[in-house]
């Protein structure tokens, strides 16, 4: 007599259940945490990573939250989940998730202009930083055409940073509106205004809407001193330190210090709807305008094809975004001085992954990590640069 499929499958789960959790993939499929932590082990050592956090999530809560490695590789601190973190661009999904809290709340519309909502050109006010200087914009009108939605969706028009214009001046490369352009510019313009409009800091918006609600007393746009204790720092390619940057001016798109369990509470809410009602939610994960070009930064930023047509590549408010037969998938990435972060989930199916990491030497096992951990073959790697370790 056969044994019934339904029956065998029940005993295998059962057997691996036994003793240990199981982490539920995509397709359906299941592996344990000791062979997740045995493959992260695994990859770490051979692509030389320093220190990483990895998450998974199922049915829409973590299931699997480790730290490895070290937080400073001639101290040998652990690495520890508690450990503060350089956010880097993870911060424009929070940063996203704020400003639909005040559109909620009637304080801003993603469409109207942002210069409708000042009594002032925006580059008439005194700057005290040099992210509220838009003084360069004086002479192009054009600067009175962008939203916040276009700020979010990074089709403002204007360059990742200034910084990396030949005279360090900003502009507008392209009209706003029309395609899609990384730029912590255009989210940073989206906070001076709301900063104007609401008199307060983005450091208290946030504090009152996201990190407090959601009992992320580790997280901040500013570095503070009870950070000192434990904090990670960035790691090159060649495995030195890079000096920890603890003066920067709170910014919505690039200044987040946080921690791998607060970073992860702020997943689960998005996760279970919280914060935000769920046509804000939608509004978010909603596909804004198509991605084309062959890379998001570097010279295939400029080439378009049909590079990434079968995913739908686009991108939200505040989040890439790509189809896949389990759904939209929503996506963010962040990087800098040595950090490399990533985060995708599939709200339908309820499953995520998110990895954070003090090396630049771990974009290079993103893709290996995504695949076992979650069965995420989708992500677009190499529109991202995530070049594998082995492939280099």
């Amino acid at each position: 007599m056969k044994t019934p499929i339904l029956l065998i499958t029940l005993l295998i789960f059962s057997s691996l259940s036994f003793g240990q959790s199981v982490i539920k993939r995509l397709d359906g499929t299941i592996i344990t945490e000791e062979e997740l932590t045995q493959k992260v082990d695994t990859l770490m050592a051979k692509a030389k990573v320093t220190g990483l956090e990895i998450a998974v999530f199922n049915q829409r809560n973590p299931v699997y939250q480790r730290a490895f490695g070290t937080s400073n590789n001639k101290t040998g601190k652990p690495l520890q989940i508690t450990t503060n973190m350089y956010g880097a661009s993870l911060s424009k999904a929070i940063f996203a998730v704020l400003v639909m809290k005040l559109v909620e709340e009637n304080v801003i519309s993603l469409d109207k202009p942002l210069q409708e909502y000042l009594p002032k050109p925006i580059y008439e006010y005194p700057h005290k930083v040099w992210h509220e200087d838009f003084t360069p914009l004086k002479d192009d009108p054009r600067y009175k055409k962008i939203t916040a939605r276009m700020c979010l969706s990074h089709t403002a028009g204007f360059p990742n940073w200034r910084w990396f214009e030949p005279d360090e001046k900003l502009r507008i490369k392209y009209e706003p509106g029309t395609r899609y352009s990384y730029s912590g510019e255009g989210l940073t313009y989206l906070q001076v205004v709301l900063e104007k409009i609401t008199g307060r800091s983005l450091e208290d918006l946030a504090q009152e809407k996201i990190f407090k609600p959601l009992q992320m007393f580790s997280s901040s746009y500013r570095w503070q001193t009870a950070f000192e204790a434990d904090f990670a720092n960035g790691h090159d390619k060649d495995g030195k330190i890079y000096p920890k940057d603890k003066d920067n001016a709170p910014r919505g798109a690039g200044t987040l210090e946080t921690t791998f369990e607060d970073y992860n509470r702020f997943i689960t809410a998005v996760l279970n709807k919280k914060i935000l009602k769920n046509s804000s939610y939608k509004e978010i994960f909603s596909p804004q305008v198509r991605i084309r070009s062959k890379n998001q930064f570097g010279p295939g930023a400029t080439v378009d094809g049909d590079y990434n047509d079968t995913i739908q590549l686009s991108y939200g408010l505040g989040w890439g975004l790509l189809k896949s037969p389990y759904g939209w998938a929503a996506f963010k990435e962040g990087g800098g001085d040595g950090f490399h972060h990533y985060g995708i989930i599939f709200p339908d199916k309820g499953i995520g992954m998110v990895i954070m990491s003090n090396s630049e030497h771990a974009e290079g096992i993103f893709k290996y990590l995504l695949e076992y951990g979650i069965g995420d073959t989708f992500t677009p790697w190499k529109w991202d640069q995530y070049i594998p370790y082995d492939q280099k």
